[in-house]
């Protein structure tokens, strides 16, 4: 609205006098105008983004319940996967991590969710140590790309209801693994 207000005033006011032209010149006007909506929209998605983040967090801890609750063991995984979001994407000296998610439809399930929640992180964790320590060695498994010495960094998560009775939640890395000496 107000760029639209500044462009009106520009439109009908043809001869701004030296003072106006001066500012304008100080402030940069021209950067200003092409600029600000730019700033804006990355200030919503920054704080879209924060909120996502903040919603994560309270999902993930869940600190207000001390009890067993019926929850969607999804919303947990991917609230993990958000808080852990910076350790899966790409960097300048790391290929990101792809997370494959093959979720079946699930009932809610009662549990501890916060509980729950920490072995989801401990897990994912722990599987992303693993395919960094992959990468660094080259010793990635390969799922089936003959094309190349190992694949890509992969994380995939897989539920699955068994007999009505029972959730499966698999969570497969393709990093190194552990010798079996250990």
């Amino acid at each position: 609205d107000l760029l639209n207000l500044l462009n009106l005033y520009q439109k009908y006011f043809h001869a701004p006098g030296n003072e106006i032209i001066e500012r304008a010149e100080q402030v940069e006007l021209d950067f200003l105008v092409e600029d600000l909506p730019k700033l804006l929209a990355s200030m919503k998605l920054g704080s879209e983004r924060i909120r996502e983040i903040v919603l994560a967090l309270r999902n993930f801890s869940r600190l207000d319940e001390s009890e067993m609750k019926f929850v969607d063991i999804h919303d947990g995984i991917d609230s993990t996967l958000l808080i852990l979001s910076n350790r899966l994407k790409s960097s300048p000296n790391r290929t990101g991590i792809e997370v494959i998610k093959e979720y079946a439809k699930l009932p809610k399930v009662e549990c501890y969710a916060g509980q729950l929640n920490q072995v989801f992180m401990n897990i994912i964790a722990n599987a992303i140590d693993a395919i960094e320590e992959g990468i660094e060695n080259h010793s990635l498994v390969n799922w089936g790309k003959e094309d190349s010495k190992y694949s890509s960094p992969t994380i995939k998560i897989r539920t699955k209801v068994i007999d009505n009775n029972y959730v499966s939640i698999r969570i497969k890395d393709n990093g190194p693994g552990i010798p079996e000496e250990m």
